[in-house]
């Protein structure tokens, strides 16, 4: 696994660069339950001083990394909501923090930011491949296939973007 971790590319498009960045905070906001919008400063400064432990970040992609940062920090309930409904046979306690986060990050871009979803997903596979145990690739995978399937048959259903405002999915009462 370490071998696999060091051998993985740096992140090359600019988007992709800012995800592991903002996942990266998010993962260190929560294990040091540090408020993420400080952490993010933080890091920042952290970059800009030429320390390799966070990716280097150009203007545009540090602007897309705060983006995520401030939808994260406004959306996290409904998000985190939305992944206990989502995600079937685990609790956030038994998951990897690594992938919980990763699925944090997806789920925000998938609901809340123009993206679309196949790129979306495709980096925080990638994200959990490199920074998660085995298997975190193929679980990421799986949660954020269903919930852009699930997103998108909601979208096409309305009209509407799927998720405005997020309330309870019928789908998937207990």
């Amino acid at each position: 696994m370490t071998r696999r971790r060091e051998k993985a590319a740096q992140p090359v498009g600019t988007r992709r660069a800012a995800r592991e960045f903002v996942f990266r905070v998010l993962f260190e906001a929560d294990r040091g339950e540090m408020p993420l919008q400080a952490v993010f400063t933080r890091a920042e400064g952290i970059m800009r001083e030429g320390d390799d432990t966070f990716p280097q970040l150009g203007p545009d992609a540090l602007a897309f990394a705060g983006q995520l940062v401030g939808g994260l920090e406004k959306s996290r309930d409904e998000i985190d909501d939305l992944l206990h409904r989502t995600i079937r046979g685990w609790t956030f306690d038994q998951m990897a923090q690594t992938d919980l986060n990763v699925l944090r990050l997806a789920t925000y871009e998938l609901l809340y930011t123009p993206e679309a979803h196949p790129p979306v997903i495709e980096s925080a596979v990638r994200i959990a491949r490199k920074f998660g145990g085995d298997d975190s690739g193929r679980f990421v995978n799986g949660v954020l296939a269903g919930l852009s399937r699930n997103l998108r048959a909601d979208e096409g259903a309305s009209g509407e973007p799927a998720v405005s405002e997020p309330g309870p999915d019928p789908r998937h009462e207990d």
